[in-house]
């Protein structure tokens, strides 16, 4: 055992706590029962069976109010993987639930027994026809979907906000729709057929034409229940109508009993019942979607209004003149909106009663987007806008960032609006539609009853078909508060059935917490026929019990989760999963979100309790060591959580003194460090790959993997002991290689200059000469002790940096120009919190600029391109991403190829300065999708703008990345 692993107890929680009443039970410390774990194992192979503590708690959570421990977690590969578990689960009296990307917010992705992970090797797009369809695997996001869709100028129907992250396979199961979707372009309306698999394990694919004849074979008694159901449905004239009248706004509470009405076969009725089906009926392992056109041209306008019922009043106006969306939010929502990234901070100031219309229209040629904008002022004429705040603009914009900026904060309703929520109290989102003519009156009485029951609930909703959603903040370790929160639910149903004939939940299906109001909407009759559906499909109950049907009463207050209070910078957290896709280890061990929700099972527990324990003693590699700390949770998370600070904050509590001290003292006398490195470098070039690998890997296993690199053979020679020569007199910028680049050298067997060489040289040539300080060596961005947790090594070469370069720059009147991306992300911003108050000053006064910026901007039109390569494919590192600067990566790969490829799967390398060297798997896993797209055809250039994170794509592609500014002094070499 390594004799320096860092203690676990060190991340326990500071104070003496209570017991949450909902917290997991002694019982479950040890993880998944022995005899269900060996079983499962003995099916389908020990790593496809999650059993821990924590695996169960990271599961145990999704973006609703509800928490299910589940008994065990199955990581699904294949179809054959998911008919195992069926079969095993009905040989055994088991039940099983689908999860996904667990953004559902009515609690589907929950289960008690079997829960099976359905995303992490779900992921995959297929386009088809040119576009006009696409055959999208259910892991799928449809952000990654209509990615793929882009390049042909369509996109999927169902847009719905948590398009980021929510996955294929949840849009279709809950008929999702969105924004712009209504009921002509949502998942039941653009599904061209499906592949699935029903809980007797018979697979189901509807676009095969032996399909209805081979269900018939397999499945003779599923098929006569289905007809005599269609044809008791058909024989009812009074049901029928009922059917189709409840669709004609948006509907997904229980199953689409219309069905039964459009399917003239066992196979296309249930085409239609799995769509919407919640996971009750079958898993869904394929879909092949009708696609709509992406019209581009765009115009845009936020429009104020005095109250949220006047704001309905006007969206038939805007319907009318043929807006594709038209989106409603109150006072609550804009004033929490602005802990949005680029909403306007006057927002704060709206008064409470104030509501706003984001209106769209969208058409596919100038002369269309004339037409919408002529009839949007013939309505805007006609109506009563106020202008609360100075920010308000009544004009329609075709600006892409303003466009942007706008819908940002609009999709940001549940997150932003949550994380401003009370410490401690649970969110529910509830979602409802009401004939879109009767919206204002809808709003009204929805203010009045929030009233009643004293919540001060936040409302937006896509007001142009009529759907409404509302969050509301209660305490659900507080009996009188689920009690308060009962008596509302029991009003708001009978308020949208009796008086409005809406819908319960017009997007979000039925979930856990509708359930019990099922009967309220849709009647005893038709309620009964979705029982006797659910038993024909599913006879034995084995798929996801008491989601969409359920007849207990009170199954909506079973299961409410409690919050406790954790770390300052995660605590706004509502569990909604934007963060997951872009997190590098969301493959490996845990996301953002899972960091947080193991953090709070910390908190329910008492002190000392054997599931708190379970839980720290995990967390240390799958929570702490295996993030990457690249901070891209805080830019996915719509009120910018950045759990990467808050696992660099617990690495400094896990470090010992004498670790703190030897941090500090490198940093000290980092001169010293960064010769002794480069040393290291140029005698590891003697000593060979392999005899390298065994002295590490030796070496981490008597101390720890965490504290000792291991050697890869991708890590590329030392650099040059000087660099070039350059003058101060006459230089525009001056230029700081990081000491990345002043330690290693280019990849092996690229010719040309170094990377600090070809700045050098591009500067001069476009005549812009930069000057390189003569006492840059002992300096640094101070990224390596921040990303580590190690404080005060980090304040010691944090402020060095900062007064060295406003030394360089002659007090900020020079730009600082950065070789690295991460490097100028750690002057340009993560220094400041460390820095003096003198310093922070100074700091103020600087003009960091990274070296792509540098290039686009300054040399790139100065220069003349003579050497162009056929392809380039770049790989933007995530520091890019915080820097905005992505595009300048495509703009200099754009000067010197023909072609240039961003892969629709590049993200964070995980690399991350030389955690890919303590935790190789990191990177593998992180790169994975990437590699794979890269490798799939061949490249002429590879490039990319910080030499670790290149050296962690050589490491997953076996292609050699360089700097992008190597490319472009060979490109513009006379």
């Amino acid at each position: 055992m390594p004799v320096r692993e860092p203690n676990p107890q060190t991340l326990r929680a500071g104070t003496r706590r209570r017991a949450a009443p909902d917290r997991v039970p002694d019982l479950q410390a040890r993880g998944t029962p022995k005899h269900l774990r060996e079983e499962l194992a003995a099916l389908l192979g020990p790593e496809k069976v999650l059993s821990g503590i924590s695996d169960l708690v990271r599961y145990a959570s999704d973006a609703s109010p509800y928490r299910f421990v589940p008994q065990v977690v199955v990581v699904a590969e294949d179809v054959d993987d998911v008919s195992a578990v069926l079969s095993y689960a009905r040989g055994k009296g088991r039940e099983v639930v689908f999860r996904a990307a667990g953004t559902s917010l009515n609690g589907q992705a929950q289960g008690e027994d079997i829960l099976v992970d359905v995303r992490r090797h779900w992921a995959g797009v297929e386009v088809l026809d040119e576009g006009a369809r696409a055959r999208i695997r259910p892991g799928t996001t449809v952000v990654r979907a209509n990615a793929a869709l882009a390049p042909y100028g369509r996109v999927l129907g169902p847009d719905p906000a948590s398009a980021v992250a929510c996955t294929i396979g949840g849009v279709v199961a809950n008929n999702a729709s969105g924004m712009t979707a209504g009921t002509t372009r949502n998942a039941y309306r653009t599904v061209a057929s499906l592949t699935f698999v029903l809980p007797s394990g018979t697979v189901v694919d509807t676009a095969d034409p032996a399909a209805d004849e081979e269900l018939a074979r397999a499945e003779p008694r599923l098929c006569a229940g289905l007809m005599a159901l269609k044809a008791e449905i058909e024989a009812d004239p009074e049901l029928t109508a009922r059917i189709r009248a409840k669709h004609t706004i948006k509907n997904t509470n229980g199953y689409r009993l219309d069905a039964f009405l459009d399917g003239a076969t066992p196979v296309e009725i249930l085409r239609g019942l799995m769509v919407g089906s919640e996971g009750t009926l079958g898993f869904i392992s394929e879909v092949v979607f009708d696609t709509l056109p992406l019209d581009r041209k765009v115009s845009t306008a936020l429009l104020f209004f005095p109250s949220l019922p006047a704001a309905a009043a006007a969206v038939p106006r805007f319907t009318e003149a043929g807006a594709l969306a038209v989106e409603l939010m109150d006072g609550n929502t804009l004033r929490a909106s602005v802990s949005v990234p680029g909403v306007p901070s006057d927002w704060a100031e709206l008064p409470t009663e104030t509501a706003a219309l984001l209106v769209e229209f969208r058409a596919p040629d100038e002369a269309g987007q004339r037409a919408y904008e002529e009839a949007a002022a013939r309505v805007l004429a006609g109506l009563a806008l106020v202008a609360p705040v100075a920010s308000a603009d009544y004009t329609f914009t075709r600006d892409p960032g303003t466009i942007a900026g706008y819908w940002k904060a609009r999709k940001a309703f549940v997150t932003a609006v949550g994380g401003s929520r009370p410490s401690g109290t649970t969110l529910i989102t509830e979602d409802f539609a009401v004939p879109p003519a009767r919206l204002a009156e809808a709003c009204a009485e929805l203010l009045d009853l929030q009233d009643r029951h004293g919540f001060d609930a936040a409302v937006a909703g896509h007001a142009a078909h009529g759907n409404l959603h509302f969050l509301l903040a209660f305490d659900a370790g507080d009996p009188s508060d689920v009690e308060r929160y009962a008596a509302f639910m029991d009003d708001f149903c009978k308020l949208t059935v009796e008086r409005f004939d809406g819908s319960l939940k017009a997007e979000h299906a039925t979930g856990r917490n509708i359930a019990p109001f099922l009967e309220l909407e849709w009647g005893p009759k038709a309620t009964e026929l979705m029982w006797r559906t659910k038993e024909v499909i599913d006879p034995a109950g084995l798929l996801a019990p008491r989601i969409v049907l359920d007849r207990d009463p009170q199954a909506h207050l079973r299961g409410l989760k409690t919050i406790p209070t954790v770390e300052p910078v995660a605590d706004p957290c509502i569990e909604c999963g934007f963060c997951e896709p872009t997190c590098p280890s969301h493959d490996l061990t845990t996301t953002p979100r899972q960091r947080i929700v193991l953090r709070r099972e910390m908190m329910r527990q008492a002190d000392g309790s054997p599931v708190e324990t379970g839980l720290l003693e995990s967390y240390g590699y799958d929570a702490v060591d295996t993030c990457a700390g690249d901070s891209t949770c805080a830019l996915a998370c719509p009120v910018g959580i950045d759990t990467g600070a808050m696992m660099k904050e617990f690495r400094h509590r896990r470090h010992s003194p004498r670790e703190e001290r030897a941090a500090t003292l490198a940093a000290r006398h980092f001169r010293a460090v960064e010769a002794s490195a480069r040393l290291a470098v140029a005698a590891a070039a003697r000593l060979g790959d392999r005899f390298l690998e065994s002295a590490t890997g030796l070496a981490r296993k008597a101390v720890r993997p965490g504290l000792v690199p291991e050697w890869l053979p991708e890590i590329p020679g030392a650099a040059a002991r000087g660099l070039p020569r350059t003058h101060r007199p006459a230089a525009a910028a001056v230029y700081y290689p990081a000491c990345v680049n002043r330690i290693f050298g280019s990849p092996d067997g690229l010719e040309g200059p170094s990377l600090p060489e070809a700045v050098v040289a591009l500067s001069a040539r476009a005549g812009r000469p930069v000057w390189i300080p003569d006492d840059v060596a002992g300096t640094c961005c101070a990224t390596i002790w921040h990303s580590k947790g190690y404080r005060r090594g980090n304040e010691v070469m944090a402020n060095r940096i900062v007064e060295a370069a406003w030394g360089w720059t002659a007090g900020g009147r020079l730009p600082l120009v950065v070789d690295a991306s991460s490097c100028t992300l750690g002057i340009a911003r993560e220094v400041v919190p460390y820095l003096t108050d003198d310093n922070r000053e100074l700091h103020a006064e600087l003009t960091v600029v990274d070296s792509l910026v540098w290039a686009a901007d300054e040399l790139l039109p100065r220069l003349d391109v003579r050497h162009r390569v056929g392809s380039a494919v770049v790989h933007p590192t995530c520091s890019m991403r915080h820097l905005g600067d992505e595009d300048r990566l495509t703009a200099l790969a754009g000067a010197c190829a023909e072609e240039v490829v961003v892969p629709v799967d590049a993200g964070c390398c995980a690399f991350a300065g030389d955690r890919g060297m303590l935790h190789p798997e990191l990177t593998a896993s992180a790169t994975a999708r990437e590699a794979a797209e890269v490798t799939a055809r061949p490249f002429d250039a590879h490039l990319s703008a910080n030499r670790m994170c290149e050296v962690g794509m050589d490491r997953a592609t076996g292609r050699t990345y360089y700097s992008a500014l190597i490319a472009l002094e060979h490109a513009t070499r006379p």
